[in-house]
C-alpha cells in the first residue's frame, strides 16, 4: 500500500485534510456510536482532529490500492465492523431474532470471524514470502 501524496481526504463532518500530512490514526473506542470515530493526527496541528470515519476507510483513501485488493479490504473493515454490531446484541434479541425470523446470530458471526481470520492467515503467508524473495 502506497500513500497517494496531495491528495484530498474526506474525514468526515465536512473536513478534508491533505493525504500526505496526516501522519497518525487512533480509532477512538468510547462513544463511537453508530458512525466509527477516529482521531486524525497531521503534521500542521498539535491537537489530533477527531473525525466521524473509521480509521480503515480513512487510510483506504489514502493510500492507491489496485481496485480488487481495495474491494478486499473494504469488505474485510465492513465485516469487522459487522462483527463488532453482531457482538454487542443482546441475548435477549437473539432469541427473539431466532424464533421470530430464523436469523441465527451465533451461527453469522462465527463464520464472520472464520472468513476474516482466513483473510489475515493469507496475508501473513503472503508477508513472509516477501520477506524471503529476491529483489533486483
Amino acid at each position: 500500500m502506497e500513500i497517494k501524496h496531495g491528495r484530498m481526504v474526506h474525514l468526515g463532518y465536512g473536513k478534508y485534510w491533505r493525504s500526505d500530512e496526516i501522519v497518525g490514526l487512533c480509532p477512538l473506542e468510547d462513544n463511537r456510536g453508530p458512525g466509527r470515530r477516529t482521531e486524525v493526527f497531521v503534521s500542521t496541528r498539535e491537537e489530533p482532529l477527531v473525525v466521524s470515519r473509521s480509521e480503515r476507510s480513512i487510510l483506504s483513501d489514502m493510500a492507491s490500492l489496485p481496485s480488487d485488493e481495495f474491494h478486499a479490504e473494504e469488505a474485510r473493515g465492513l465485516l469487522s465492523e459487522l462483527l463488532e454490531d453482531v457482538h454487542d446484541v443482546s441475548p435477549v434479541l437473539r432469541r427473539m431474532l431466532e424464533n421470530e425470523v430464523r436469523v441465527n446470530l451465533d451461527v453469522w458471526e462465527r463464520r464472520i470471524k472464520a472468513l476474516l481470520q482466513q483473510g489475515s492467515v493469507k496475508e501473513e503467508q503472503e508477508d513472509q514470502e516477501d520477506l524471503f524473495s529476491l529483489h533486483g
